[in-house]
């Protein structure tokens, strides 16, 4: 355990020092999962800080302010009403995680596979579960169905509350890149154990956090990491504060599917 805060110390130190972690095969994550979903939406590092650890990933905003995908270095934001935008550097991030996608495998998916079934396909290619795996999805899609969410205000409302107002969106015979991670079981509350995916569509207008989708055709790229990176929000007080003791994977689970 004392490794563990050490090594998590010197990340942070690092983080302030504008010191950008550039390994590859590492997976490099703002704050925890289980925070998010208690409520813990100020931001804590800027996009332009995202961006030194990772050129693709997955994440929110400030305040809750709609769904992040990061894909070839350039950060999106999918807002509450589905609009698509770019944000300014200076944006933060309460929650995000990003890596340097170089492609260890590339996968075969057919056609007319759901997102089950793409889960299983991948599944059944890695070498283990107990490693972390960036997922990109290139082609196009037959149904894509994604949600996002509108701003927050405080005090805010945990993320379960957020969810049963959160926007729909469906998408028929779309172009676009699927983003995000499988994630091992042993991160339950740090993040989210198994599969958590966001789309772009080609033109940037449409994307979101995914709900379900049916794959037409393209390619599956893997990229294995093996190094986690946590960092941790040191100025914020609800972060602070907040019982993440609690066991949240129940939440977590209906606010994922």
């Amino acid at each position: 355990m004392r490794k563990h805060a050490i090594t998590l110390v010197i990340c942070s130190v690092l983080l302030l020092q504008g010191v950008p972690a550039r390994a590859q095969d590492t997976v490099m994550q703002v704050s925890t999962i289980d925070a998010l979903v208690a409520g813990v939406y100020d931001g804590s590092l800027t996009c332009a800080g995202l961006l030194q650890y990772g050129d693709v990933g997955i994440g929110t905003f400030d305040r809750l302010e709609g769904e992040m995908v990061v894909l070839d270095g350039t950060v999106y934001q999918v807002k509450g009403d589905g609009t698509v935008h770019r944000p300014g550097p200076d944006m933060k991030t309460p929650f995000a995680a990003v890596c340097r996608f170089v492609a260890d495998e590339t996968i075969t998916l057919h056609k007319g596979m759901d997102y089950k079934e793409v889960e299983q396909k991948i599944d059944a290619s890695i070498s283990g579960t107990n490693l972390f795996y960036a997922i990109k999805i290139m082609g196009t899609f037959s149904y894509m169905k994604t949600r996002s969410v509108p701003a927050q205000s405080k005090p805010y409302p945990p993320l379960a509350e957020v969810a049963k107002s959160q926007s729909i969106f469906e998408m028929h015979n779309i172009a676009g890149t699927i983003v995000g991670f499988r994630c091992p079981p042993y991160v339950q509350g740090i993040n989210v154990p198994g599969y958590h995916l966001h789309f772009i569509s080609d033109d940037r207008t449409q994307g979101g956090h995914v709900l379900d989708f049916v794959f037409d055709q393209g390619d599956c790229h893997i990229d294995r990491c093996h190094r986690f990176l946590m960092v941790l929000p040191t100025e914020e007080e609800a972060f602070q504060k907040v019982d993440l003791s609690r066991d949240r994977s129940r939440e977590l689970q209906q606010i994922e599917k």
